[in-house]
């Protein structure tokens, strides 16, 4: 039994909700694998002429195993649609993806002579430096399967035709959106967003497409246009406004050194889509999310970085231990962590989790 599938095992987040005639799958997600080798610890942003020395490197399964991967390792059953190549960064990602995090690719294809997209990530300062790679794939057929919720990232006047699909079948379209390279920042060009049950920019793109000054207003701004809004801030955290509940929370990001801040979005959305599906309240939403967001910067790279319950509950109880041994500041945040005391014991059975390395793998002799 793999590592993962261990941790996915000891805790089934949507243990509550789930019923007969349930869809198979939770969360169904299409889109590019990357191989992603990233690199970090270094001085500052790469100089002209100048080799630079990383002090940290990790190589892991990318672009869309990102969301994939953050899903599965929390619990949820997760089918993807994608190309892999047949070189060997597309058997890694494959092996990666179905073998250790279990992640269906029922709806995937292998495809030879077609090499797989790579990107170079550098991390300094916070912040990180891509160069990427890639000859498209032809477009990939494939049927969209029966899930509770589906995942996107929405770009100005692209037409996803499974987008409507999936949510005629009844899936929640959880959805984010890039950089507009346009400029023109117009929700109008999104096509994707009615579809969306909630929508998640970070504070900057929200900003632009809602012409408000803070993430406050601009989150106000978005809940007119779908029953979710999210922004959001970085360490700073998430503002929400949940239009089908009446709630509206912003809550405050976990401090931690950050290492490698690749994927933390991915990671911070599949927090939220499984607090969702469960049926939290939306501060516990904002709150896992935030955790799950936090302790994946801690480790390399975007899809290996991202925790399970294993990490979820190991963080739960040396807080809880820290509040009981008379921290203040630790007993005030385990108060607002609450709701983890009843869906995670203080500390799971220690397995094994897979992170990113300075290379792809070691095959046994």
């Amino acid at each position: 039994m793999s590592p993962s599938r261990a941790v996915c095992d000891c805790i089934d987040p949507l243990a509550g909700v789930r019923a007969t005639g349930d869809p198979e799958h939770d969360v169904f997600l299409t889109g590019t694998v990357f191989m992603d080798l990233v690199f970090t610890g270094l001085d500052g942003a790469p100089r002209i002429g100048t080799e630079n020395w990383a002090r940290g490197m990790g190589s892991s399964p990318g672009g869309i195993a990102n969301m994939a991967t953050a899903l599965a390792r929390l619990g949820l059953r997760t089918t993807l649609a994608a190309t892999f190549g047949t070189d060997l960064y597309g058997d890694y990602c494959w092996e990666s993806l179905a073998d250790v995090e279990r992640v269906d690719l029922t709806h995937s294809q292998r495809l030879p002579g077609w090499h797989s997209p790579l990107t170079v990530s550098m991390a300094y300062d916070g912040e990180r430096t891509m160069v990427t790679h890639e000859h498209p794939a032809p477009p990939l057929e494939h049927t969209v399967p029966r899930a509770r919720a589906g995942v996107a990232s929405l770009e100005p006047d692209r037409e996803d035709a499974w987008l409507r699909q999936a949510h005629d079948q009844g899936a929640r379209i959880f959805a984010d959106v890039g950089w507009d390279e346009s400029g023109r920042w117009d929700t109008a060009t999104l096509t994707g967003l009615p579809y969306a049950h909630a929508f998640l920019p970070n504070a900057t793109e929200a900003l632009h497409y809602t012409r408000t000054d803070t993430p406050q207003d601009a989150v106000a701004r978005l809940a007119d246009l779908v029953p979710i809004a999210v922004v959001t801030k970085g360490p700073e955290g998430a503002v929400a406004v949940d239009s089908l509940t009446g709630e509206h929370a912003d809550v405050p990001g976990l401090r931690v050194e950050a290492l490698d801040p690749t994927g933390a979005g991915d990671v911070f959305m599949a927090g939220f889509v499984t607090g969702t599906l469960a049926g939290w309240p939306l501060a516990d939403r904002l709150a896992f999310a935030n955790l799950t967001a936090a302790l994946s910067v801690q480790h390399f790279g975007g899809s290996l970085s991202a925790p399970g319950w294993v990490e979820v509950a190991a963080w739960w109880g040396e807080l809880t231990a820290r509040a009981k041994a008379g921290d203040a500041a630790a007993a005030d945040l385990a108060r607002r962590y609450g709701f983890l005391h009843d869906l995670v014991p203080a500390r799971l059975h220690e397995v094994a989790r897979r992170r990113a390395t300075p290379t792809l793998g070691f095959r046994a002799a």
